[in-house]
């Protein structure tokens, strides 16, 4: 505007209207599961194979002068074992007194055991009710 002009500007203002979106959510119950578990006994054997071994213990006099100590050795299915003493002679020997003959036997026993094993079943239901 010039200082001269009498002549005022008029501004016309216009008003713009503005949508906002605004989403909401709620729970809404479609229907119900009810589950019910129940638990089956059966009476069931378990059954099983047990092994037992035992020893049985022989005692053979030897009674034979040696020079050495023999070791523990094995013969077939016997483990022999030297017993040794000394013997006071006007020189010491060594004397194989005995030896221990141990012979392994091994029993089978079976066994049946009544035993009871529990399993749980599990049924669902569905109510559709609001």
């Amino acid at each position: 505007m010039q200082p001269g002009d009498q002549h005022e500007r008029t501004q016309d203002a216009l008003s713009i209207a503005e949508e906002e979106l605004r989403v909401e959510k709620r729970q809404v119950a479609t229907g119900k599961v009810t589950v019910r578990t129940t638990t089956e006994i059966s009476e069931e054997v378990a059954r099983a194979s047990l092994e037992g071994e035992t020893v049985e213990v022989t005692r053979v006099p030897v009674n034979r002068e040696i020079d050495v100590a023999p070791s523990i050795r094995t013969q077939g299915d016997v483990t022999i074992i030297p017993v040794i003493e000394e013997v006071a002679v006007v020189e010491k020997r060594l004397v194989l007194k005995e030896e221990i003959h141990l012979r392994r036997t091994v029993t089978r026993e079976d066994v049946a055991v009544p035993v009871k094993l529990r399993k749980q079943r599990a049924t669902v239901e569905h109510d559709k009710g609001r």
